[in-house]
Formats: C-alpha cells, structure tokens, sequence
C-alpha cells in the first residue's frame, strides 16, 4: 500500500490561499490526468468496495462522483449520485447540515435506495464530515445499511472521524492517505 500512497501523494497538488486566504487546497485534478494512478486510485477504492460486501456505491457531489462511478464500475455495482439540493428531478430525499459558515442541504432520489442495499459511500476527502454524516443519514432514512466509507484522503487535524463514528455505528472509514 506504501507504493500506491507515494503515487496518490505525488500527484496531488497543494493550492495555497485557495478557495480563500489561509487554506491550503488539494487539488486531485494531476491524479485524475495520469491514467496509471487514476487508474490505481480506483482499484483500491473498488478492493475496499468487495470487502465491505457494498451493493452500491455512493457518491458525493462533486469529486465523489468522478471517484464513486469508476469505483462502482470496477467493482460491478450501482452507481447513486448524492446531490446538492434541488438538483435532482422527482422524489428525493433531502438532509440539512451545518458548514463551517452557514448550512448547506443534499438530496438523493427516494427510489434509488432499499432495505437490501448495503452502501459504501465514497468521496475525495473527508474534511470536518459534515458532508459525509449528512450523506450516512440519508442512507440512513432510504432504510439501507452503510458498510463504510472510502475516501482518497482525510485531513485528520480538521477530526472528521471523530464526528462521523457515532453516525458509522460500527462500519469502517477508510482513508487512502491521511494528512
């Protein structure tokens, strides 16, 4: 895993100041360029998929989309977008959560999701979570099972984690690369 964490690493760029004054962004657009380590990144993504036994992916908009598709093609399963609110046409599902300033609402469609699907949620990186604990109890509401969260990096000093375990109740959060 040391080989693939060094490929991944090498190929996110840190953006300083950006989208504002005093945060340093990373950019995953050099990873999705290079194909051997795109292609690496959704291997691995796909292998956590298998074990956790998901019958669907998740994906969070917007990079979780570009990582979860992938992921859920490699490993031979559904595809289900989470998106911002009021984006997607007909009944749908709609979670309120707090960011760091303000609130923020995402949506899923009501039918995509059952009592028999087990879901792996996937996203780019986890940050303070509030995103991912919003999306957990989505799954949550539509009455399917979460086995676990993937996500290419985690950003440990803004303690995701912490905030997603209670929400997890027992399913693992795996993270390529923490910083």
């Amino acid at each position: 895993m040391t080989d693939i964490k060094e490929l991944l690493l090498s190929r996110i760029r840190d953006v300083e100041d950006y989208p504002e004054q005093g945060v340093m962004f990373k950019d995953i657009t050099p990873l999705l360029a290079d194909p051997a380590a795109f292609t690496a990144l959704t291997d691995a993504l796909a292998e956590i998929a298998g074990r956790t036994g998901a019958t669907k992916v998740v994906g969070l908009e917007a990079r979780g989309f570009i990582l979860g598709a992938p992921v859920a093609v490699r490993a031979g399963l559904g595809f289900i977008p989470v998106r911002k609110a009021g984006k997607l046409p007909g009944a749908t599902l709609r979670q309120a959560y707090e960011l760091e300033y303000g609130s923020a609402e995402i949506e899923v469609h009501a039918e995509d999701l059952g009592t028999d699907d087990r879901i792996l949620i996937v996203d780019d990186v986890l940050a303070t979570g509030g995103t991912a604990e919003a999306s957990i109890q989505l799954v949550h509401r539509a009455g399917a099972e979460v086995v676990g969260v993937a996500v290419l990096m985690e950003l440990g000093f803004l303690r995701g984690r912490a905030r997603l375990e209670p929400a997890l109740m027992g399913a693992p959060l795996e993270a390529l690369i923490v910083v």
